[in-house]
């Protein structure tokens, strides 16, 4: 994988945007899992689409969530959410963003951290 992913836990990493060719790495690194929490067309049209990465993760055999999340405006819906998911999921669970920091805040928000 070319990008960085960052484990906060044995079973919960976060990592900088993420695209469809990432999946296949990112089931081979042992991951379950994948939250997408940066919105489509965040980072203008360039960004791989949700659609795209979830089509993808499915083909490699991960579970796969869209959680929209703006940066700056995590909401206590967003955190409820989260936290449901990371329940849900089977880990370990990957989640990213822009750069992981918005998926970290969510993780520790989830936690009372």
């Amino acid at each position: 994988m070319p990008v960085a992913v960052n484990s906060l836990t044995d079973s919960f990493a976060v990592s900088p945007q993420l695209a469809p060719a990432d999946m296949p790495a990112v089931a081979a690194a042992g991951f379950k899992s994948v939250i997408i929490n940066r919105p489509d067309y965040e980072g203008g049209p360039d960004q791989p689409t949700s659609a795209d990465v979830m089509a993808a993760a499915e083909a490699a055999g991960l579970k796969v969530e869209y959680q929209p999340v703006v940066s700056g405006a995590m909401t206590a819906e967003d955190v409820q959410r989260f936290a449901e998911l990371l329940e849900e999921l089977p880990a370990p669970v990957l989640a990213y963003c822009r750069s992981g920091t918005r998926c970290a805040n969510l993780y520790r928000a989830a936690n009372g951290a």
